[in-house]
């Protein structure tokens, strides 16, 4: 959807009224030992107010890419802009083009007249300030308000995010918060000073269904009063079709296909579109189909499919009784405690050889302390786990490290999991060496199958350039796997 109108650069800058923003022939670039990977190559788009533009595609095409570049945080991840105008409209109606910006006229326009909802609040949530105090801080320095009035505003916000017990969340820490109670303190930290335009990356994904409604329709009720232009960055179309206006399909850094959202839902002109469209299950579709004998493979031949191998005699590898894991939340002068959080309570399940066990329930509920726990990341209070007829709740010092060989945990924040100073290559081989698995070419050759890849190129840059890569979790082969939402940071 391009405008004639709009002219780049210079002093002629010009946008229609109705426009907020206006993207044209942005390429973006990540320097490699290699050479440079294109990102982003030559997208252009337009954002009008009130309007949502929802960007989809897989994982590495370039969609987190083209919002840290519109929010000018591109180059603190190495990456460059090496083409291309984004003019802003502020909310006082001034034009700014965002890729001739300051550093410190960005400052000011970052919060106020633009705003994000980060994928990973963890790694984008301050943690040694309270949640409280970081919205408070943004509306203090944008909106001029007291502190008095700010955290009035920050506990206004936190109930409209639905967070149960607003007031006490607001002196809580970010590693004291669930994973999405976090997302929602981002969402509420984004919105608090009503910009003119908010990006918005997978911003429900560490969030239950209820939850996830409900934060959809606040979004959406607080556009349509502040005529707010929303960029919605996803890889689930059920949203895409819930929410947006229009739909930007990218692949590789490009632009596959750009069209209002009903007209790409029912006629997609591109076969890309078309496969990410027929990847969503829809229900009912199996009702009356028998599941096939074979799958596809990559290669084009076939396999059997797996059948159940769990023996109808076969004893738990896991057992799990009675489990209590509380936290003593603390504050005041003298860091008294002050509550206690009731997280996992009297929780009791048992997994099969083979089997696979899935934990639900609502943000908040226990589902990754309980993961946690399994591991003695956290210690409870009381209740029994058995792995492999070994205690688990009783083994300490090595005999626990030895156990954690056998049993592995996918975190539901990767970039938090993985050390900033190292490769993703080496994140992938440290198991193997700690474990003494292998060493040498062995390992390496363990590395780059991990890694899907011949010789990854993920794996010879730090966690924070191959966030176009999709961030592997380390891991390898062991007995058990215990994971919080692994997938929910990636497309189906």
């Amino acid at each position: 959807m391009t405008d004639v109108s709009f002219r780049p650069a210079g002093d002629g800058l010009s946008l229609p009224p109705q426009r907020v923003l206006a993207v044209r022939d942005l390429s973006i670039r990540f320097p490699q030992a290699d050479g440079a990977v294109e990102a982003v190559r030559n997208l252009s788009f337009d954002l009008d107010r009130g309007e949502t533009l929802a960007i989809v595609g897989e994982s590495g095409s370039g969609k987190s890419v083209t919002s840290l570049g519109l929010m000018r945080l591109v180059e603190q991840g190495g990456g460059r802009i090496v083409s291309g105008a984004m003019t802003l409209r502020r909310r006082d109606g001034a034009l700014l083009d965002l890729a001739r910006a300051s550093p410190r006229t960005l400052r000011t326009v970052r919060g106020a007249d633009m705003a994000m909802i980060f994928q990973e609040p963890m790694t984008s949530l301050n943690p040694v300030f309270p949640v409280g105090e970081q919205i408070a801080e943004s509306l203090r320095l944008h909106q001029g308000m007291d502190h008095r009035s700010a955290r009035q505003e920050a506990l206004r916000m936190l109930d409209l995010v639905r967070i149960p017990e607003a007031k006490e969340v607001l002196g809580r820490y970010p590693h004291q918060l669930s994973g999405g109670m976090r997302q929602r303190v981002m969402i509420a930290m984004a919105l608090s000073c009503k910009p003119a335009l908010l990006i918005a990356d997978e911003p429900t994904t560490a969030l239950d269904v209820t939850i996830q409604a409900q934060i959809l329709q606040l979004i959406r009720v607080l556009q349509q009063e502040m005529q707010m232009g929303v960029i919605f960055i996803t890889h689930d179309m059920g949203v895409v079709a819930e929410i947006a206006d229009r739909v930007l399909v990218m692949r590789r850094g490009e632009q596959v296909e750009q069209n209002r959202v009903r007209e790409l839902f029912a006629a997609p002109q591109q076969a890309y579109t078309r496969a990410l469209l027929a990847a969503v299950p829809k229900l009912g579709e199996m009702a009356d189909r028998p599941l096939p004998a074979k799958f596809p493979l990559a290669d084009g031949e076939g396999d059997t499919a797996p059948q159940d191998t769990v023996p109808p005699d076969a004893a738990p590898i896991l057992r799990v009784e009675h489990l209590v894991t509380r936290f003593d939340l603390r504050g005041g002068l003298f860091n008294r405690v002050t509550r206690r959080v009731h997280a996992v309570e009297n929780v009791s399940f048992d997994l099969y050889p083979g089997e696979t066990l899935g934990l639900v329930g609502e943000s908040g509920c226990g589902k990754s302390t309980t993961g946690r726990a399994l591991l003695k990341l956290v210690d409870s209070q009381s209740g029994t786990i058995n792995f492999a007829g070994r205690r688990i709740d009783q083994l300490k010092g090595s005999a626990l490290q030895h156990l954690r060989r056998d049993i592995q945990f996918i975190f539901q924040d990767p970039y938090a999991s993985l050390d900033p100073r190292l490769t993703v290559g080496f994140s992938i081989m440290e198991p193997l060496l700690v474990h003494n698995v292998m060493r040498g070419r062995e390992a390496e050759r363990r590395v780059a199958w991990a890694a899907g890849t011949r010789r990854s190129a993920a794996g010879a840059c730090a966690p924070l350039s191959a966030r176009i890569f999709r961030r592997p979790a380390p891991t390898h082969l062991h007995r058990a796997r215990a994971g919080a939402e692994p997938e929910s940071g990636d497309r189906r």
